[in-house]
């Protein structure tokens, strides 16, 4: 599974209405597109338990604080999901937030993804190009 966690900045009720309705019948986890699995995830759930401490920071400097929740969305390495990746964390961060992906510690912003934006030669969920990398390396 690849995965990226959402952190918005509307209130977390406000989240949940939005995927119940994008994902009608179907909760814990939230099935998107046929291809997204969407869980809500908290401090005590260990939200941020397989972090690197400089991504936890990264994200507390730009969200002002560390936040105690998010979404995390999953995909599964069978189908590609990028435009589906894409398109539910643009529609969380339609209002402001941050989102986080595997390939990165950068806390991408919806401008930043709507826009390609690369930081480090990695766009937001580039794991294609995080995959070249890894595999030169080797």
């Amino acid at each position: 599974m690849r995965g990226v966690f959402v952190f918005p900045s509307i209130e977390q009720a406000a989240v949940v209405a939005l995927l119940d309705h994008l994902s009608l019948g179907q909760r814990h986890p939230w099935l998107v597109d046929g291809c997204l699995y969407v869980e809500l995830t908290t401090e005590d759930d260990c939200l941020y338990r397989d972090w690197e401490p400089e991504a936890v920071r990264g994200l507390s400097r730009a969200c002002g604080q560390r936040p105690s929740w998010a979404f995390q969305i999953d995909v599964s390495g069978r189908v590609d999901g990028t435009a589906e990746v894409r398109r539910l964390t643009l529609t969380l961060l339609a209002q402001g937030g941050i989102a986080m992906d595997d390939y990165s510690d950068h806390p991408w912003t919806a401008e930043e993804i709507a826009n390609d934006v690369a930081v480090d030669g990695l766009c937001f969920f580039d794991f294609r190009t995080h995959y070249e990398r890894t595999k030169l390396t080797q």
